[in-house]
């Protein structure tokens, strides 16, 4: 199995769950987070057929930024034959992903094992 390009950042850790690359975002992902966890979002999802969470959690604060990294890894994960689940309780980052459509595109799950287990659903296996 592949190494994860970066396990650990500022605001990113990287980590392996039940055959899923969860990305964890943290802190504050604004655009100087984003610029720091571009490269490593881009060699995850541009794996073939990538299994990928990105769970929210550890999140404080949440701008256009961010959003624009979860559409991105959206895109170029689903355009690989991918999957990708979200994860997200806080209030406020709901709000935006639901006033900006993009909690459409991307369901959030409220845990980490919630999301794995519908990734599982939809692929049949368990």
């Amino acid at each position: 199995m592949p190494q994860d390009p970066a396990p650990r950042t500022r605001h990113l850790h990287v980590h392996r769950v039940r055959g899923h690359t969860v990305l964890e975002f943290r802190g504050e992902i604004d655009i100087a987070a984003a610029l720091e966890i571009i490269p490593v979002l881009d060699a995850v999802t541009g794996r073939p057929a990538a299994r990928v969470v990105i769970d929210l959690g550890p999140v404080e604060f949440f701008d256009c930024s961010g959003l624009r990294l979860l559409y991105r890894a959206r895109s170029r994960v689903l355009g690989r034959g991918g999957q990708l689940r979200l994860v997200c309780t806080h209030a406020l980052t709901l709000r935006i992903l639901r006033l900006t459509g993009l909690r459409t595109l991307l369901p959030p799950a409220a845990s980490l094992d919630e999301a794995l287990r519908q990734a599982e659903a939809t692929s049949g296996s368990w």
